[in-house]
């Protein structure tokens, strides 16, 4: 996965219930931190950026990532369209420039 960029567009995986999708994300990064499969960044933006926030259950597998030299990269305009600015916890905050330019180096964008 190392030319891979992972997108995060939504708060949580999937189309479940919202307490589900919080729990199957939370579970997903926890993994890829732990399998060493690491992508080259992850990147958020819509409500995807809320993941990266106090209190989301996705916090110790973002910082897994992190530590393990996986950029996050939230966006800033939804960010601060949420009010959200002054909650991020892991990651940092850029733009939709930065977020094109690391698809763009990846060979391979997932959608999550």
């Amino acid at each position: 996965m190392q030319n891979t960029a992972i997108l995060v567009t939504g708060h949580g995986l999937g189309q479940a219930d919202p307490a589900l999708r919080l729990k199957l994300a939370a579970n997903y990064f926890l993994t890829l931190a732990e399998s060493g499969l690491h992508p080259q960044a992850i990147l958020f933006y819509g409500e995807g950026v809320k993941l990266c926030t106090h209190g989301s259950p996705c916090l110790e597998g973002l910082q897994r990532l992190t530590a393990a030299g996986v950029p996050l990269i939230l966006c800033r305009t939804c960010l601060d369209f949420y009010g959200l600015l002054d909650a991020v916890e892991v990651g940092e905050i850029g733009n939709m420039l930065r977020i094109v330019e690391a698809q763009q180096a990846a060979t391979k964008v997932i959608t999550v």
